[in-house]
């Protein structure tokens, strides 16, 4: 098919196979980019998800995923401290909730919280719902159904869990836990009632079929609420010399994941600001939300520059799915 009448197929609700999504990575960037961000109007409007994270945990993870600057297996200077007490959170997130942030993120290090853990951040959660309006999310690791519950009960209302990449590539990224273990995780939070933000990381050496395998798993989950990172070569990490992506080849990646789940939110997260023009281009190829401020252990963009770019690309910040 053309450009064009792959387009006219998913606005008549067709479902974008392996297959056809590779037939479009191939397509001219400009065309495809400009049919992907024609669909993200069309399903999606001019809402704008916008979120920030906070490093609420930080260092010593007994995981060993080659991109992390916070795993033990690797000596990259990361700052190390247990988890931060509730007014530190709550101050971050009033700041950050005054600026017109939508989603407020508390990230832990580490595979799981303990249950203690989970108790202090629901502390914590009730806090932040209590003094501002804005959406709490969570990432916390392989925790279960009966503790997404008890942060659900506490005020979470969305929870994040990166697949990181395809199944076949996961265990070349990560071999301290499986994609099988990510998935069950993300079905655990889905049975609590929380909506899920999952999605991974690219320029680890990952093919396109990769990237594809991993969005088409995501929309056999469910999952709306895509972050796409762009892969920070970290010193001390294993893929400390990896080269960087470029905006071309985040345009079409964005580009083609618009097609597979056309409603999503297609998020811009970690690595954005190694991207020149910290994301625009993107931003008119299909992508329609992003983490603003500093990521976990690198410094980001900030709230006040990312709303002036989102106005002027005509954005509007909503909560979307």
């Amino acid at each position: 098919m053309t450009i064009q009448e792959y387009t006219e197929y998913v606005r008549q609700g067709g479902t974008i196979s392996r297959a056809q999504a590779l037939e479009l990575a191939e397509l001219p960037l400009a065309e495809l980019c400009t049919a992907a961000d024609a669909l993200r109007s069309h399903f999606c409007g001019n809402g704008f998800d916008i979120c920030t994270i906070i490093n609420a945990k930080s260092g010593k993870c007994s995981e060993n995923c080659k991109f992390c600057a916070q795993s033990a297996h690797y000596h990259t200077g990361a700052e190390e401290y247990p988890m931060l007490d509730t007014d530190t959170i709550v101050t971050q997130a009033k700041h950050d909730d005054e600026r017109g942030v939508l989603r407020f993120s508390l990230v832990t290090s580490g595979k799981r919280l303990t249950p203690a853990e989970v108790e202090q951040e629901c502390a914590s959660i009730r806090a932040v719902r209590a003094q501002t309006g804005i959406a709490v999310c969570i990432s916390n690791g392989l925790l279960d159904e009966a503790s997404y519950r008890k942060l659900k009960e506490a005020g979470a209302t969305r929870v994040h869990n990166n697949l990181e990449s395809s199944r076949r590539f996961f265990p070349s990224v990560c071999t301290t836990h499986t994609f099988d273990e990510k998935c069950a995780a993300i079905r655990a939070a889905q049975a609590a009632g929380l909506s899920v933000c999952s999605g991974g990381i690219v320029g680890m050496g990952e093919t396109m079929e990769d990237r594809i395998d991993m969005v088409l798993q995501l929309r056999e989950l469910g999952v709306h609420s895509i972050p796409v990172n762009m892969l920070n070569p970290i010193p001390g990490t294993p893929y400390e010399t990896l080269p960087r992506l470029t905006n071309d080849d985040m345009c079409r990646i964005v580009a083609v994941f618009r097609f597979l789940i056309p409603d999503a939110s297609i998020r811009l997260a970690g690595g954005r600001g190694l991207l020149p023009d910290k994301g625009r281009a993107c931003f008119c190829s299909g992508a329609n939300a992003a983490i603003s401020g500093d990521m976990l252990t690198t410094s980001g963009i900030t709230i006040e520059t990312d709303m002036a770019m989102l106005r002027e690309l005509g954005y509007e910040p909503r909560l979307c799915h």
